[in-house]
């Protein structure tokens, strides 16, 4: 943990949105290989403002789409001499084999239902930076498609380490196999909680249709004002949100909602992790 808090300190610099030259002619490549508009976008940003220069892959346009193996595509931009690559894939474990084959920091953008180190940090950082540090004792109450989210898995790695006690709010068929305490209903939580963070219903991960319509789960784990209430709870989404399925239009624009706090936050938490990984404990 004491690694994760020097990221912090240095995350709360960044807050400041200032460009910088710490990574003055280095060069970082992004690759995603599934969608992406906020982590990767964040990322480059984050290496923009450290003054770093960025190559954003099109993948559909790679050598990748006309059959060249995922280890010859890491091999071929390896020898480009990058300082950094931050690589999302919608198979889990993919980051980490390619890690292997590579000589410069691989960052992991975010890996199928396993992963997402980097948006877990920056959950940890927002929450944080709401309760000015004392989070001990704290309980969180991660909400939705918890077994097929690679931000639940992260999250819960992470958030357990911190003295933050996870529950766990899904339908029984949306909870992975755990000892952290669960529960099939949001109401039987929302007294005992002090943030909130809501899941995106990963229905692309789904091999079969489970709920009838998204409106019928919505009825069960939508957060809505009228859940809330007065409650002084921190409410979380890493996005994209599905308004009204997720998260209400009212309670999106709930001052206690801090998803785009969050996305101011994921800028600052990758720019140092990416000084971090390119300049080592010089600048930390």
């Amino acid at each position: 943990m004491n690694e994760i808090e020097k990221l912090f300190e240095r995350a709360e610099l960044f807050l400041d949105n200032q460009q910088r030259d710490i990574l003055q002619n280095r060069m970082i490549i992004t690759i995603f290989f599934e969608n992406s508009t906020r982590t990767r976008s964040s990322f480059e940003i984050a290496a923009k403002r450290l003054g770093a220069s960025v190559v954003s892959l099109d993948v559909s346009h790679s050598s990748s789409s006309k059959g060249e193996t995922l280890l010859d595509t890491a091999a071929n931009l390896d020898a480009m001499g990058p300082d950094a690559i931050v690589v999302r894939h919608k198979r889990a474990g993919v980051p980490h084999i390619l890690s292997k084959h590579v000589k410069c920091p691989l960052i992991n953008g975010g890996d199928g239902s396993h992963a997402h180190p980097t948006q877990a940090l920056l959950d940890l950082f927002t929450i944080k930076q709401h309760f000015k540090g004392d989070i001990k004792g704290k309980k969180i109450a991660i909400i939705g498609d918890i077994k097929n989210s690679r931000v639940a898995n992260s999250n819960i790695e992470l958030l357990s380490r911190t003295g933050l006690e996870v529950i766990l709010v899904a339908p029984p068929h949306f909870l992975p196999k755990t000892h952290l305490r669960t529960s099939h209903d949001v109401k039987e939580i929302i007294d005992s909680v002090d943030i909130i963070m809501s899941l995106r219903t990963q229905t692309e991960r789904h091999a079969n249709q489970i709920y009838a319509s998204l409106k019928d789960y919505a009825e069960d784990f939508c957060i809505t004002k009228e859940l809330f209430g007065e409650r002084d709870i921190l409410l979380l989404h890493p996005g994209p949100v599905h308004r009204n399925v997720d998260i209400d239009d009212i309670m999106m624009d709930d001052s206690r909602c801090k998803v785009l706090e969050q996305v101011k936050n994921g800028v600052a938490v990758r720019m140092a992790v990416l000084e971090k990984l390119i300049k080592g404990e010089e600048q930390c």
